[in-house]
């Protein structure tokens, strides 16, 4: 059934992004006059679809081969490749006889309406909810590192106080993109020492290996109890019960969540002494430690932790209020997507470090339905396909607009014969891709998946 939430959210979530996408081509062609033949969400490889329907000289329905959408637009050189209809002479409601000013209005209108939408998205959101987050001046036992926060420098109880000189007001802003795309600084202070520790410019290629929590733990150090002990496991067995605070293992003390974590997995496969306080009163009670480290039975932990966080502030800021702080998270995801492929460029980061396919996309949304986090990827997918199309590859929009302005410059426009050769060329490029990125996706969980 999980299975079945992951993929239903992605095409959810997909075609969502397609059909608006999809959309602003449509609207902004017939508002100039321009005949649109086809509306297509997928495509219709060789002429099957698995619905369609006429309406107003349009062709509307759902391809078969989900690798995105397309409008077919009269008298434009596109994926159909109908150079039959571009043989002929120009009519005045095709692509070719309008000015080159409204054709590039046109291809720039898929792009256009995804920043929207990623907008109204965030808008939305931040009027619901309002704006969350931890003040880093709260956190009273420092951080948790994961494998690259440790690769990096950094230990659990660490406090991260500024970034580039810059004091830190929350503490998610340590796990945000600024953090790993800008050379960054931090401020760490380690007991009654302070330190500078540098952000490696490849840590990108860390992040997609092992995930962003592997830098720094999204929960902050703390203190914890035992909340409920899980049946048939280790710890049942052992005698925990809810209430139970772990003291020692073996003889090592034991304070916050992470110190349990660590030292139960240097006993794996093992039995253990832990020392409980039960009621004021310290008991000893022996334990078998699974092969992953934990109170659990053959997999998985064996209690559920309660944490005592610092408390969460919350600012509201109306409707309207909402706009300039859902418009400026639009704004920083979408310089973030364009640093991140820069640091390609750049040979500090590797290609397949920095792209997701549909599989790596179906994670993200997860395997439960989350209304929030599902419309807050959605957003951050629209920036991401604004972004891509904006590329200058011939066969996406970004190709297009380079080839409109090259016009608008020259005073006439490029000949059929090279628009056709130049969409071949962006065509395969961008199914060889697909290919690569899928491939990407699989190797990746493979690894993933390995012990």
């Amino acid at each position: 059934m999980s299975i079945v939430i992951m993929v239903g959210q992605l095409i959810l979530g997909l075609s969502i992004l397609v059909i608006l996408h999809e959309l602003g081509h449509f609207l902004a062609a017939r508002a100039f006059g321009i005949k649109v033949d086809k509306f297509y969400l997928f495509f219709d490889a060789w002429g099957f679809s698995l619905f369609k329907f006429t309406y107003k000289d349009v062709e509307y329905g759902i391809g078969w081969l989900p690798l995105g959408g397309y409008v077919k637009i009269a008298g434009m050189i596109d994926e159909s490749m109908d150079t039959e209809q571009m043989a002929g002479p120009p009519q005045p409601w095709e692509f070719r006889s309008k000015p080159a000013w409204q054709r590039l209005i046109v291809m720039l209108g898929g792009v256009f309406v995804n920043i929207v939408l990623a907008i109204f998205i965030f808008w939305m959101l931040t009027a619901k909810l309002g704006d969350s987050y931890i003040a880093n001046s709260s956190i009273k036992y420092g951080i948790v590192p994961g494998t690259i926060g440790k690769k990096m420098g950094l230990e659990a109880g660490d406090k991260i106080t500024a970034i580039n000189g810059k004091p830190i007001e929350r503490f998610e802003d340590l796990m945000s993109p600024k953090v790993f795309i800008d050379h960054t600084v931090l401020s760490v202070q380690r007991g009654d020492k302070t330190m500078d520790l540098t952000v490696p410019a490849s840590i990108i290629n860390d992040l997609s290996d092992y995930g962003i929590e592997q830098f720094i733990s999204p929960l902050p150090r703390t203190k914890f109890a035992i909340d409920s002990v899980i049946s048939g496991s280790s710890a049942q067995k052992a005698g925990l019960v809810k209430g139970d605070s772990v003291m020692a293992i073996n003889g090592t003390q034991v304070v916050f969540y992470d110190q349990l974590q660590t030292e139960l997995k240097k006993y794996a496969n093992k039995t253990v002494t832990l020392d409980v306080k039960r009621n004021n009163e310290i008991k000893q009670l022996t334990a078998a430690v699974n092969k992953d480290g934990k109170l659990g039975a053959k997999d998985g932990g064996g209690i559920v932790p309660k944490f005592i966080f610092p408390e969460e502030k919350t600012i509201k800021y109306g409707f309207l209020g909402s706009l300039p702080v859902g418009a400026n998270r639009a704004w920083g995801s979408f310089s973030g997507t364009a640093k991140s492929i820069g640091k390609v460029f750049k040979g500090e980061v590797k290609f397949n470090k920095v792209i997701g396919g549909p599989v790596a996309i179906a994670t993200q949304f997860g395997s439960r339905i989350d209304w929030v986090h599902f419309w807050s990827l959605v957003g951050l997918l629209s920036i991401a396909l604004a972004f891509t199309n904006l590329l200058p590859v011939p066969a996406l929009d970004g190709g297009h607009a380079v080839f409109l302005i090259i016009e608008m410059i020259k005073g006439k426009p490029l000949s059929d014969k090279f628009l056709e050769r130049a969409q071949i060329v962006g065509f395969v490029l961008l199914i060889s891709l697909m290919v690569f990125v899928f491939g990407n996706d699989i190797v990746k969980q493979v690894m993933k998946a390995k012990p």
